[in-house]
């Protein structure tokens, strides 16, 4: 069995346990190192993370396709991690379109990856739902033509983009599950009573939560709620920035260096990284 077959079929178990994981989402090969270091089972790219490692903000067509391989060949070589993808929109408009980035991603080295239904554009977030599902459809075929199960996450965006309709965030999830998709999600949920809603309108297919922002629950907490999968999206990487910046704010305003005390210590992380 080679390795890219092993880790899809680690990551495909991990689904089925009855607890939920946490996947989290690292930006880079380094962060990758260090998360998997901390007995982690599976990893999942962030789209935004990744923007912000490059200087360039989130969504609306920062990241090419080529950015995005690129990146994730270097998380996945990073450990012997399954790597899950964020493809955002599949990269393109079309159900096609959306087959073709998927089979890239797999030659990548990834056993996983979503496709979500926002366009990228402002002044038209959502994709319309029968195209929507129809993308959906064109990707379930195209990871099921792969030698190894690959894992098809399916994201409904609405509550992202301004869209507070739980109604037909479930509508485009359910019309998602019937099409194929493995994992449902739809970030942006807020409560614990939104999240299963979620649940049980696509049961038993598992549901991803994003644990990032207002919504405070716990690892057990979601796992009691039917939460298979729980990922924090750019959360890691704003927490890593965020020490950066006030760190850099210190020595500008105040000329002081202590937060040197809090960071890493260097024979840590450099020994962390020689493994």
């Amino acid at each position: 069995m080679d390795a890219q077959t092993l880790r899809a079929q680690t990551f495909k178990t991990l689904h089925e346990r009855d607890r939920a994981f946490v996947i989290p989402n690292p930006w880079d090969a380094g962060s990758a190192k260090m998360l998997a270091s901390l007995g982690f089972e599976a990893l999942a790219t962030t789209s935004a993370g990744f923007a912000f490692s490059l200087g360039r903000p989130d969504a609306e067509g920062a990241l090419s396709l080529e950015d995005t391989l690129g990146n994730v060949r270097a998380i996945v070589g990073a450990s012997s991690l399954p790597v899950a993808v964020d493809l955002e929109n599949g990269f393109s408009d079309s159900p096609e379109g959306c087959a073709r980035t998927l089979h890239q991603a797999a030659a990548s080295g990834v056993v996983g990856g979503s496709i979500e239904d926002a366009t990228g554009r402002a002044d038209d977030p959502i994709y319309d739902f029968k195209l929507a599902v129809e993308r959906i459809e064109a990707s379930v075929a195209a990871v099921r033509q792969l030698p190894f199960p690959f894992v098809l996450t399916a994201r409904a965006e609405n509550l992202l983009h301004g869209r507070q309709d739980l109604p037909d965030t479930i509508r485009r999830l359910q019309a998602y599950a019937e099409a194929g998709a493995d994992v449902l999600y739809a970030p942006g949920l807020s409560s614990a009573e939104e999240i299963i809603a979620v649940v049980r309108a696509v049961a038993p297919k598992p549901v991803n939560v994003l644990m990032s922002g207002g919504l405070k629950l716990t690892l057990a907490q979601l796992s009691e709620l039917g939460v298979k999968r729980i990922s924090v999206g750019s959360a890691l990487a704003r927490a890593a920035y965020g020490a950066f910046y006030r760190a850099a704010q210190e020595i500008r305003d105040h000329g002081s260096f202590d937060f040197a005390d809090r960071a890493i210590p260097f024979g840590q992380i450099n020994q962390l990284f020689k493994s």
